[in-house]
């Protein structure tokens, strides 16, 4: 790889983590990192194998579903795009910046994309509003509530720019004497949990959050943040507004859906064209496979109907074998 393997490794890192990426493709053995922001493990540490979304992104990648260019350095071919029976783009979302340019999209639930591309191949004129009544959102892998209005998240769909706003999830726990706590067990997208609770932390240290008396992390598999409040007659409500308002507990998340289309062009798509393009490789796909499995039928049809003609003249293929001096250029004749 032109960056080197560390480069290669941080995103398979990146794409074995069940919290950062939405369905991981990669089956990772060891430590990957975790939701506090600690990093993996070396290379020599850790085991890697495809999942089985990586699988599909991959299925008839040998069948002449797609074209190969050569690698930067010429030695190698590379695919230029993937199969893809798994519709990655929606499912697991994208980031990055390029030159002039960056891309934004949210993960969504795979569930919920495929029943909306079987609608849009059966009404291909679909409009947003039942797309959205399908996908109603983004479905982010660390959970989290989404607090955005549906006509301003039905305008960002539309035209493929906007952002929605993510929230913890949160419940109380009630204790002895009437006391409480509240629990978080869903932090936003792609925040670090130990900052989150250091700037909590450093808020109470300044005498920021009137209302809280302390934060506890007994986070094991999920995430548990326990919140003491100063007293019983604090409003929770009241307290986590609060909170949302001066920590990461409520985020926005940009939606830019900015790809490269069919032709290799950069633009800004919308929801339904995003869709669109997916079932129209598939298609493509579906062509190519299909016509690469036929072109092997014939071939061994050829090959089968030679050998019927053998068989049925067997005397004279062993005399011309025998007998003649270019065996071959006869049996062909």
């Amino acid at each position: 790889h032109p960056h080197g393997d560390q480069a290669v490794y941080d995103a398979l890192v990146r794409l074995a983590q069940e919290f950062s990426a939405r369905y991981p493709l990669i089956d990772g053995q060891g430590n990957f990192g975790n939701l506090d922001g600690d990093n993996a493990a070396a290379m020599r540490y850790t085991e890697a194998r495809l999942t089985e979304e990586a699988s599909a992104l991959l299925e008839g990648i040998d069948e002449d579903a797609i074209d190969f260019r050569q690698t930067y350095d010429g030695e190698e071919s590379e695919p230029v795009v993937l199969p893809a029976a798994f519709p990655n783009l929606l499912a697991n979302g994208a980031m990055g910046i390029a030159v002039g340019m960056a891309t934004n999209i949210p993960p969504h639930n795979v569930g919920e994309i495929c029943t909306a591309l079987i609608h849009l191949v059966n009404f291909p004129k679909a409009t947003f509003g039942k797309l959205l009544e399908m996908i109603p959102g983004p479905d982010f892998p660390t959970g989290g509530i989404l607090v955005e209005d549906k006509k301003s998240m039905l305008a960002a769909y539309k035209i493929g720019r906007g952002g929605f706003r993510v929230r913890a999830k949160w419940s109380l726990e009630k204790l002895e004497r009437g006391q409480f706590q509240i629990v978080i067990t869903e932090i936003p997208f792609q925040i670090q949990k130990a900052k989150l609770i250091e700037k909590i932390a450093d808020l109470l240290i300044l005498k920021k959050l009137p209302m809280l008396n302390d934060v506890f992390d007994e986070s094991a598999e999920d995430v548990r943040i326990v919140l003491e409040p100063k007293n019983r007659s604090i409003d929770p409500v009241h307290l986590m507004e609060q909170l949302y308002n001066q920590t990461d507990l409520e985020v926005r998340f940009s939606l830019n859906m900015n790809v490269i289309d069919s032709d290799n062009t950069p633009r800004v798509m919308n929801l339904r064209e995003v869709l669109q393009a997916f079932l129209e490789h598939r298609l493509q796909v579906l062509i190519r496979r299909t016509t690469f499995r036929l072109g092997k039928i014939y071939n061994r049809l050829d090959v089968l109907d030679a050998y019927l003609v053998a068989y049925l003249n067997l005397d004279e293929v062993i005399r011309i074998i025998r007998e003649s001096d270019d065996a071959k250029a006869a049996l062909i004749k």
